[in-house]
């Protein structure tokens, strides 16, 4: 059974923006939005926490990223801005027990959707 599905990804020119979108069939109050580039490990992007909508962002991406949830839905979104060819990568969204960020700490995982940046 499928429990998280990403949509959204696609091919975006430098500057513009793009919304990736995580919808969930699994009930979890923590949620967040790895991406993983080729050649490199996959790394923390963002983190809600379902019920009250706690938010973390990493560090280099807070003043571009945004996550955010709607509850009525069961989706998650990442909003991403300015989008610049090293965000080139496919992003996961994942489902965990705790708040973390580190991707070895989520055991539920969507099959992922490439965004992909042209400079």
């Amino acid at each position: 059974q499928v429990q998280l599905v990403e949509s959204g990804g696609g091919l975006v020119q430098a500057g513009g923006s793009l919304r990736v979108s995580c919808a969930r069939s699994v009930r979890r109050d923590y949620m967040a939005w790895f991406r993983q580039a080729p050649g490199k490990e996959r790394e923390f992007v963002a983190f809600i926490w379902w019920p009250g909508s706690t938010t973390d962002v990493a560090d280099s991406l807070k003043t571009r990223f945004n996550i955010s949830r709607d509850t009525a839905k069961n989706m998650m979104y990442l909003q991403m801005d300015s989008l610049k060819f090293e965000d080139t990568a496919v992003y996961y969204c994942a489902a965990g027990h705790h708040y973390s960020r580190k991707s070895n700490d989520y055991d539920l995982w969507g099959q992922g959707t490439q965004v992909t940046v042209s400079s």
